[in-house]
C-alpha cells in the first residue's frame, strides 16, 4: 500500500511531496527522532543575488539557490535549473530527492540541487552565459569535485556546464570533475545527454516483465518533450514501442497507430514544439491523461498527477515517473491502492542521468574515457539491479515500489550517518 501522511491545506509544493513521501516511508524504519531530523533537514543552504548585465545595457537581479541536503555518503550531487518557478522550497525538495536517488542506486554521492528564478527562454546566449558565470562565482565556495558537483537540469545544458566549469576552473585550476553533463570535448561522458531518457526505458522494460505488460508494440504516452521525454521517445521507438502521444509547453500531438518519431523530431527542430505536427491529431491541455496506453510517463514538472484533475482519468497499465515528484501522495494512493496501477517512482525511474554523471565524474578523476557501448552497458547493469532490489523489497514488505525504494535509500543514508558519527 502507498503510505499517506496528512498533506497541508494549501496546494502541495514539490518540497511537500518529497517530505510526505519520506515521512510515509520511514514510519516503518527503526530510526531515532534525532536521526529522522538529520535526514529530513538540509545540511547547507546558499541563497544569492545574481546581478546580470543585459544586452540592452540594463541590469537585472535574479535570485539563485544551492541546497546541499546530505553528504554522509559522499560529495553532494544534483542539477541546476533555470526556471521562473524556482524557489528555495522547490530546491530543498529536489535536493532531498537526489539524496534518496543516489543512495538507492548505491552511488558514492549525497544529494544537492540548485536553480535561478528566471525564464531562460527570454535570455540571449550572452545573457545566459553572464548569468551562469555570476551564479557560479556566488556559490563557488560550496562547490568542488569532492564537495558538491552540479549537472544540467531544466533549461540548462552541456554549454551551461561548460561555462560553469570554466568559471570554477579560473579560480581552482582546471577541474573537469567539478561538474558533470559537460560537452565531451571538455571531459564530458558520451551517452550523458541521453542517459535519463534511456534509463527510464530500461526500468520500464524490467517493470513490464514483472507485471506481464507486452513490450513490442505497446503504447507510450509522454507528458513533456524536453531532454528526457525526447530521448525516451526515441529509444522507445527504436525498440518497437508505439509512442502514441506527446506534449510540451506549446501543445501536444496524438496518433493511435504511433507517431513517426524521426518526423516529429524534425518538426520540433523547425517549430520548437510538438504542436502542429502533421503526423498526429491535436492534443490540448490535460487531454494526454485520458489517452489509452500501457505506459503513462510524466516527464516534465512536479505535481501534475493529482486527485482533483487526473488520477481517476488515467487509462494506462503503469505510471513511470520520468519527472521529479510528478505524482502527489493522494494521487499515488488512488493509483496504487484503489486502481491497482503500479507507479515506478522517480528516484528509480529517472536515475539514469545521475548514474552516467557518476561515470563521468570517475572518468574525470582518473583521466580516462569509456566508449558509448560501455556506458550503455554499465547503465543498464546498474538500473536493472536497482529495479530488482526494489521489487524484491516491495514483495518482502508488502508495500508499493515507492515505499520500498525509500526504505532502501533511507536506511543506507542513516547507516552512513551513524557510522560517521556526526
Amino acid at each position: 500500500m502507498a503510505s499517506i501522511v496528512e498533506p497541508p491545506s494549501r496546494p502541495l509544493s514539490l518540497a511537500d511531496i518529497a517530505r510526505i513521501q519520506f515521512q510515509g516511508a520511514v514510519a516503518s524504519l527503526d530510526l531515532t527522532e534525532s536521526m529522522r531530523m538529520r535526514l529530513s533537514l538540509p545540511f547547507r543552504e546558499i541563497t544569492v543575488r545574481v546581478p546580470v548585465l543585459m544586452d540592452d545595457g540594463s541590469e537585472r537581479v535574479f535570485m539563485g539557490h544551492r541546497v546541499q541536503h546530505n553528504g554522509a555518503r559522499g560529495p553532494t550531487k544534483g542539477g541546476i535549473r533555470y526556471h521562473p518557478d524556482v524557489d528555495l522550497d522547490e530546491v530543498r525538495g529536489l535536493a532531498a530527492l537526489m539524496t534518496w536517488k543516489t543512495a538507492l542506486l548505491d552511488l558514492p554521492f549525497g544529494g544537492a540541487k540548485g536553480g535561478v528564478t528566471v525564464d531562460a527562454r527570454t535570455l540571449s546566449r550572452n545573457e545566459k552565459e553572464r548569468l551562469t558565470r555570476t551564479f557560479t562565482r556566488r556559490i563557488a565556495i560550496g562547490l568542488g569535485p569532492y564537495r558538491d558537483i552540479p549537472a544540467p537540469d531544466m533549461y540548462t545544458d552541456a554549454q551551461t556546464m561548460a561555462w560553469l566549469l570554466d568559471e570554477y576552473s579560473s579560480r581552482a585550476g582546471y577541474s573537469p570533475a567539478c561538474v558533470t553533463g559537460k560537452p565531451v570535448e571538455l571531459g564530458g561522458s558520451v551517452g550523458r545527454s541521453e542517459a535519463t531518457g534511456r534509463g527510464v526505458l530500461i526500468v520500464m522494460r524490467e517493470a513490464a516483465k514483472v507485471h506481464g505488460v507486452p513490450w513490442k508494440g505497446s503504447r507510450v504516452a509522454i507528458q513533456g518533450f524536453g531532454n528526457v521525454g525526447s530521448h525516451l521517445a526515441a529509444a522507445a521507438f527504436e525498440e518497437g514501442l508505439r509512442v502514441v502521444a506527446v506534449t510540451d509547453v506549446g501543445g501536444g500531438t496524438h496518433n493511435d497507430n504511433g507517431l513517426d518519431l524521426p518526423a516529429l523530431q524534425a518538426h520540433v527542430e523547425r517549430a520548437g514544439t510538438v504542436a502542429g505536427f502533421a503526423g498526429g491529431d491535436r492534443l490540448e491541455g490535460e487531454a494526454i491523461w485520458r489517452v489509452p496506453c500501457e505506459f503513462m510517463v510524466p516527464a516534465a514538472l512536479g505535481g501534475v498527477i493529482n486527485r482533483e484533475e487526473n488520477a481517476q482519468a488515467l487509462d494506462c497499465r503503469m505510471v513511470v515517473e520520468a519527472a521529479n515528484a510528478p505524482t502527489t501522495p493522494i494521487a499515488d494512493k488512488i493509483l496504487t491502492d484503489d486502481r491497482g496501477i503500479p507507479v515506478i517512482p522517480d528516484i528509480l525511474a529517472n536515475a539514469g542521468g545521475v548514474v552516467v554523471s557518476y561515470f563521468e565524474w570517475t572518468q574525470n578523476l582518473q583521466q580516462f574515457r569509456w566508449d558509448l557501448d560501455e556506458v550503455r552497458r554499465q547503465l543498464e547493469k546498474k538500473l536493472v539491479a536497482a529495479f530488482h532490489e526494489v521489487r524484491a523489497r516491495a514483495d518482502a514488505d508488502g508495500v508499493c515500489y515507492r515505499d520500498a525504494a525509500y526504505r532502501i535509500a533511507v536506511r543506507r543514508v542513516a547507516d552512513a550517518e551513524e557510522l560517521r558519527g556526526h
